[in-house]
């Protein structure tokens, strides 16, 4: 029996709208009784959060079947250096996982800089972030790639933007642990004891979720209610293994071996 990882935004919703027939979809696997996490880049909000939001607008899901990059960076951070300490640039989606494994937030010699999303950057944060990176040679952690997000007045400058400020002052590129870096995919598969081989990635993008899906020997499932259109997905160098109109389209038993 197959398992799934199932990007949200562009997937399952669009704002804050459900995607037709992403309801129905989840209830399948719930039904099916299959293993799966809804896997985000997004690391402003708690598992709880998101759950709490996704329940509102009519998708049965709990926070323990979301994973999130706050939550990959926070493991991160435990295995490589258990107990440490971190200087924070993010939300309490990101606070919140790193506290949970014991890491202690602080501006006083940290072992770390951690960047993620925020609703609001703070110029003497960064300045802070950049000498302590430079200056005293923290090390630098970023929770995901993307340069900018949407807001209801337009785009805003996301995390790969920010780090690109950072990496530009003080002259030290950072690890970026969301999609499509494998620590995050295989932090995910960790998470709910899956394997590669027995799981589909579903996603909307092909820079993140499908190169994702594809780097970590999974199939993919490529849908286009989301960022990439049919006629963009011939410009990668990958290709998803099966591309659907929406989740609305996946019976999940049709990939059962």
């Amino acid at each position: 029996m197959k398992n799934f990882l199932i990007d949200m935004d562009g997937v399952l919703i669009q704002g804050n709208t459900i995607i037709p027939g992403a309801d129905s979809f989840i209830n399948k696997l719930i039904k099916q009784k299959r293993k799966f996490l809804i896997l985000t880049n997004n690391p402003m909000y708690t598992p709880k959060d998101l759950a709490h939001r996704l329940q509102e607008i009519g998708l049965q899901i709990n926070e323990h079947q979301i994973f999130t990059s706050a939550l990959a960076t926070a493991a991160f951070l435990h295995k490589q250096r258990p107990k440490g300490k971190a200087f924070v640039l993010g939300e309490s989606g990101l606070t919140q996982a790193i506290y949970d494994v014991g890491y202690i937030i602080t501006d006083l010699k940290p072992d770390y800089v951690v960047l993620g999303e925020t609703h609001a950057y703070d110029f003497q944060m960064i300045k802070k972030a950049i000498r302590l990176i430079h200056d005293h040679g923290a090390r630098f952690i970023a929770t995901n790639l993307d340069v900018s997000g949407p807001s209801e007045g337009g785009i805003i400058p996301a995390c790969g933007a920010m780090a690109a400020l950072i990496e530009k002052a003080s002259g030290v590129a950072p690890l970026f642990i969301g999609k499509p870096n494998a620590i995050m995919m295989r932090s995910a598969l960790n998470y709910l004891n899956m394997h590669s081989e027995n799981t589909i990635m579903v996603g909307d993008n092909m820079n993140t979720d499908i190169v994702a899906g594809v780097t970590s020997g999974m199939d993919t499932i490529l849908v286009l209610s989301g960022v990439t259109s049919e006629e963009n997905i011939d410009k990668h160098p990958y290709v998803p293994t099966y591309i659907k109109r929406s989740v609305a389209e996946i019976e999940p038993e049709d990939f059962d071996n």
